[in-house]
């Protein structure tokens, strides 16, 4: 028997395809309610309180790293943050496809990290990822937005309101839209400590 069921394009699906696109859809909206929750829980403004929440969800944080107050994220457990980490207020967190934060990683407020986009060349408009890898030291300036597979090496920075299309090597300080190259950090070796978070935010 022929399925009657066809995709947004108007393809036709075979009944497995159509099984398989409505257990997909299902789980997509346990994934919302969750993430959901995540989004409000993440406005307790208890730094303990939401590191239990987010691990709990599938985050991989350690005791010694924080997200601030109001981070949205998506697919957490695919996320993973090193040690003496600090991520600002209101940070977009994509988990998506794999994303990798490092130690001593300092990201302000508004920042954007995404591993998913939709692939602008396909005619059917069709979503598309790539891993993001934030390496040890990296200093992330306010809305900047990290896109889809990028890597940021040891100790760069990211100017505020940048936009990375592309790597960014060791040491490199890049600003811009598009982001690039500036100029080159003038350390050798790192040694610095983060310290605490803010309380309550």
């Amino acid at each position: 028997m022929t399925s009657p069921f066809k995709d947004k394009h108007g393809h036709k699906l075979s009944w497995s395809q159509a099984i398989s696109k409505i257990i997909n859809r299902i789980a997509n909206y346990f994934l919302d309610i969750k993430v959901s929750l995540l989004w409000c829980l993440g406005y307790v403004p208890f730094h303990s309180f939401r590191r239990f929440i987010y691990r709990l969800s599938g985050m991989k944080l350690t005791r010694t790293s924080t997200i601030h107050i109001g981070a949205h994220l998506y697919q957490p457990k695919n996320i993973s943050i090193g040690n003496d980490t600090i991520i600002g207020d209101h940070a977009t967190l994509d988990g998506r496809d794999k994303l990798i934060i490092g130690n001593h990683v300092d990201i302000a407020s508004d920042v954007m990290l995404f591993n998913s986009q939709h692939d602008i060349n396909h005619p059917e408009f069709v979503p598309m990822s790539a891993p993001v890898k934030i390496e040890d030291y990296v200093f992330i300036g306010p809305r900047a937005i990290i896109l889809p597979g990028v890597t940021i090496g040891k100790g760069a920075i990211v100017g505020a309101g940048a936009v990375v299309t592309k790597d960014v090597g060791a040491g490199t300080i890049v600003g811009g839209v598009p982001a690039k190259p500036i100029k080159e950090r003038q350390l050798s070796e790192y040694k610095y400590i983060l310290g605490r978070p803010r309380l309550f935010q």
